[in-house]
């Protein structure tokens, strides 16, 4: 029974990654906090071995995703390299931040940071963009399947100094970095939905695998659970990038607000309520 809840919740994980480039721990992470201490399903996982289940994970559903988004041409290789050389070495900082934080702690800050990645969404819509990014850094170019033209771009040392920050959450969450990237491309750098979730997923591949080797040897890896999530994940974020092709770019958006609100809130309630 728990390796099928564990196989039910990699899918959902992976199809929920994979179509809004989040990398699934973001699912993964509160799906199994919320089962195990409602329920009791995961005694034995504490939140350290519940994020080294994430971060294995998140290989092979930022793999699958990354090369399905390959095919229909919406990863950024270039900014997909750069912003994985500034979370490479922000992974191996937060996951030794993460060793240290009770399950109370770690439900409300990931709490907090899913509520407030979820507001500066709502908002976007009402913000001006923030053009200073485009024009005082790398500038690309790209004309969707409706021939319409983005130009979107950073300063490659805000992009570095970004996703430092963005893998310090990574490895103490075991979310990816990219629920925070992903915002801050639109928001900030104002790329186009679908570019900015294939180039998330590329980064999520690559920065997953130097997260899993610090985790690993932290010993926060519960290998006999990964026989029911990897297969799940991989298989559900191949449905999740499918889907992706056929959602427009503001229906990604809705659906990346709602899925982090409900999840921030519900971390926070474990946070402050639980005993």
């Amino acid at each position: 029974m728990v390796f099928v809840v564990m196989a039910v919740v990699g899918v959902m994980s992976g199809i929920l990654g994979a179509l809004i480039g989040l990398g699934g721990g973001v699912i993964l992470v509160p799906a199994l906090l919320f089962m195990g201490t409602s329920f009791a399903f995961f005694p034995e996982l504490s939140p350290q071995k519940i994020v080294g289940l994430s971060v294995i994970m998140m290989i092979f559903t930022g793999l699958s995703s990354t090369l399905a988004y390959m095919k229909v041409r919406t990863v950024d290789y270039k900014s997909g390299l750069i912003f994985f050389a500034g979370s490479a070495p922000g992974t191996i900082v937060g996951a030794f931040i993460n060793k240290n934080l009770d399950l109370p702690s770690f439900n409300l800050y990931f709490g907090i940071l899913l509520v407030f990645l979820s507001v500066l969404l709502l908002l976007r819509d009402h913000l001006k963009a923030v053009r200073w990014f485009v024009d005082n850094g790398r500038k690309t170019t790209f004309i969707d399947r409706e021939n319409k033209q983005y130009i979107y771009g950073y300063p490659i040392w805000f992009a570095l100094l970004l996703t430092f920050f963005v893998g310090i959450a990574s490895g103490l969450f075991g979310i990816g970095g990219g629920s925070i990237i992903v915002p801050a491309m639109i928001l900030l750098f104002l790329f186009p939905p679908h570019v900015a979730v294939g180039t998330s997923m590329l980064m999520v591949f690559l920065s997953a695998l130097v997260n899993s080797v610090t985790h690993i040897s932290l010993g926060n890896v519960p290998w006999i659970y990964t026989l029911a999530v990897v297969p799940g994940a991989y298989i559900g974020a191949k449905i999740g990038a499918a889907l992706n092709k056929r959602l427009n770019s503001e229906m990604l958006v809705t659906i990346l607000r709602i899925v982090l609100l409900v999840l921030g809130l519900r971390s926070i309630y474990e946070g402050i309520f639980s005993n």
